[in-house]
């Protein structure tokens, strides 16, 4: 597994180059083994989007990859699940609506943690997809900056399945348009741009993503 994996990772660096962004390996569909394969080709970013499994995967790694990873939760946030997340990942991908940005910033105060989170942006407005819309995320956003125990590093979005590449490049270049108008409208820096998966991930570094989110062409 690990050849496979460092295989993979030069070929995907290589796709990308010149651009350097983050490889956020995405797990959810692979077990503890290939998490701590992944660790000793150097990631030390992971992510998945179940909590339940999610929680149980994290805890059976041994101690040195839990200290040493940092871990994004990607997938939609239900509010029943809120607390569990928020005790376990450091960074949540998956803000999608100013409510669950209000019940995220509850529960960090509770436990005495500032949570990092990024701001889902539905950027095809898709409706069978969560996150916000262009409007939305932008009449929200002075709010969700103001709320206790939030750190606001960026937005996350991803775009339709199937579509092509020129329909892939306008949306992913909306998104850093929408960032450096938020950047602007309320004088902040936004570190972190997450799109780009296995099928589009080139496109994404092209267009200016800081993290693309990989499993499938990471891992097999």
């Amino acid at each position: 597994m690990q050849d496979i994996i460092q295989r993979n990772l030069r070929e995907i660096r290589e796709q990308i180059a010149p651009y350097k962004p983050n490889i956020i390996a995405v797990t959810k569909y692979f077990d503890n083994t290939a998490i701590e394969a992944a660790y000793r080709c150097g990631l030390r970013d992971f992510a998945e989007s179940r909590a339940v499994e999610a929680v149980d995967k994290i805890r059976r790694l041994p101690k040195e990859i839990q200290e040493g990873s940092k871990f994004h939760f990607i997938g939609h946030l239900q509010g029943n699940k809120v607390r569990k997340v928020v005790e376990n990942f450091d960074l949540i991908q998956s803000i999608d609506t100013l409510k669950l940005a209000h019940r995220v910033s509850e529960i960090a105060k509770e436990v005495g943690k500032e949570q990092e989170v990024l701001l889902e942006l539905n950027i095809a407005d898709e409706v069978q997809k969560f996150g916000f819309s262009r409007a939305e995320l932008i009449e929200s956003f002075g709010e969700i900056l103001e709320l206790p125990n939030l750190k606001v590093s960026g937005l996350m979005s991803m775009a339709p399945l199937g579509a092509g590449e020129e329909v892939i490049r306008g949306l992913y270049g909306q998104v850093v348009e929408i960032k450096s108008e938020i950047e602007t409208k309320f004088s902040i820096d936004l570190k972190e741009v997450s799109m780009g998966m296995s099928q589009d991930y080139v496109i994404a570094a092209q267009e200016g993503a800081t993290m693309l989110r990989i499993g499938r062409k990471l891992f097999s």
